[in-house]
């Protein structure tokens, strides 16, 4: 028998940051208590501004060698690219 509570995966916007970033895991009973958890073991110093927590079972991943069947038939495409585009002349640059 597993007494052991799900594993949930960490991920914190910085105060400066746009984005969130993976920071960790925690054990928790459900995902309120992974976010507290996750408060009191990753953002000690007030540096987070938001935290997400998910269930590491939901996470899905690609595996390394299936790289070319998901990334190669983009670079045939380079209407993808910025550089492809021209910018007209009345609009601004950011």
């Amino acid at each position: 028998m597993n007494n052991e509570w799900p594993l949930y995966e960490v991920f914190i916007r910085g105060k400066h940051g746009l984005s969130h970033r993976h920071v960790g895991s925690v054990h928790a009973t459900d995902s309120q208590h992974a976010i507290q958890n996750a408060r009191d073991v990753y953002t000690r110093r007030n540096e987070g501004v938001s935290i997400w927590v998910i269930p590491s079972m939901q996470i899905v991943a690609s595996c390394p060698s299936d790289k070319d069947a998901l990334f190669e038939p983009s670079e045939d495409k380079i209407y993808r690219h910025p550089s492809f585009f021209q910018i007209p002349d009345d609009v601004e640059a950011m």
